[in-house]
């Protein structure tokens, strides 16, 4: 299968798509209520889109293209009402987060789809222990070169995005002391990671009929790379995000990643390096375990300083991108992550607080849903 073409779309243009939990309101466990929601929703017009995801205790909402964080949080304002209506009339409670703090993979069920199914066929158990909820987040490209480019760029700030998103502290009952345990499924797949350091969609199309003539790729879709192109929406697509606790807080993550784009595309057109890649992983690794306290050294001057020290530096770089991008209310908010914590802070001091995960859990719907 050849490489798709990249379509070109409205520059910093952005999209957001969140996976969702799905949960029963005896016991706050997940629950196979994936078709029964599909079914309900359908009945009504909403924007956007809202589909099935690998098991059926998830569900993901996709936004339409947006340009600025007002219609961006309006719009899954929307979505969050008719998913959140759907829930309560099948007496289903719907919450965000980056994981489930005491399901179980093995009772987890996978979605009646043909690709679903292939996937856990390939993957065995991995497939269920997929049942993780993340954020991707779209920003337009005008072309192929300039995706990769942007692509390459983003990845210094990918422990921003990991950071500020973390919401995943608990699997299986216990704090694992990551911010976010959620990344560590996604690392056992075998096409993660980083994308390889291509410069030119040229050199990309060789990559991929390389890849695809070994048999290990069909689509762009077996990448599950932090931040992969998407030719056929004419994105680049950041993958690294845990499904915020909220949807103001998605918008929020998803227009500092809009305004760090413009600021890569305006101020730093340099092509970039392969060195800039040289302490990625230490980066994402700091970020995934101790969230905005993790320690960022700077793959340029390898100065070190805190993931939080970090994210302020660069809100005052991009404080022009961000109001021509009018998303002033936006940077706010992530100013008040810095301040007062990410979605784990939140989950561990409500455990502190209510000594039961299902109360949390609870608690937790409650807050997405805006009860």
């Amino acid at each position: 299968m050849s490489l798709m073409p990249f379509a070109p779309s409205r520059p910093l243009s952005i999209g957001v798509e969140l996976e969702l939990q799905l949960l029963g309101c005896n016991d706050y466990n997940l629950v196979s209520s994936a078709p029964d929601m599909l079914r309900r929703i359908a009945k009504y017009p909403h924007p956007g889109d809202v589909k099935p995801e690998m098991t059926r205790s998830m569900i993901e909402i996709n936004t339409s293209v947006q340009q600025e964080y007002g219609g961006l949080v309006e719009e899954l304002r929307s979505l969050r009402k008719v998913v959140s209506d759907a829930g309560r009339f099948l007496n289903v409670a719907v919450a965000g987060g980056g994981t489930h703090p005491f399901q179980h993979w093995s009772e987890q069920k996978i979605f009646d789809a043909p690709r679903f199914h292939h996937l856990s066929e390939l993957y065995g158990y991995l497939a269920k222990q997929f049942t993780i909820f993340g954020q991707h987040v779209h920003i337009g490209c005008t072309g192929p070169d300039e995706a990769l480019h942007l692509m390459h760029m983003l990845s210094r700030y990918v422990p921003h995005f990991i950071a500020l998103s973390a919401s995943s502290p608990f699997v299986q009952g216990h704090d694992t002391g990551f911010a976010s345990a959620r990344l560590n499924s996604v690392f056992s797949f075998p096409l993660s990671g980083r994308a390889p350091f291509v410069l030119s969609w040229n050199g990309f199309e060789q990559f991929f009929d390389k890849m695809t003539t070994t048999g290990v790729v069909e689509s762009m879709k077996d990448f599950y790379w932090d931040i992969r192109p998407k030719p056929e929406f004419g994105t680049i697509e950041v993958r690294v995000c845990d499904t915020p606790l909220t949807v103001e807080i998605a918008a929020a993550i998803a227009c500092y990643i809009q305004a760090v784009s413009r600021y890569i595309m305006v101020e730093q057109r340099a092509a970039p390096q392969e060195d800039d890649y040289l302490v990625y992983t230490f980066n994402r690794f700091q970020a995934c375990r101790f969230g905005l306290e993790g320690v960022f050294i700077d793959p340029c001057t390898h100065e070190q300083r805190s993931i939080r020290e970090d994210i302020t530096g660069m809100l005052a770089r991009i404080s022009a991108h961000a109001m021509e991008l009018r998303a002033g209310e936006a940077m706010e908010r992530v100013r008040e992550i810095l301040a007062a914590g990410n979605g784990t802070s939140w989950l561990r001091q409500t455990y502190a607080r209510e000594h039961n995960l299902g109360d949390v859990m609870q608690l937790q719907a409650a807050l997405w849903m805006g009860n």
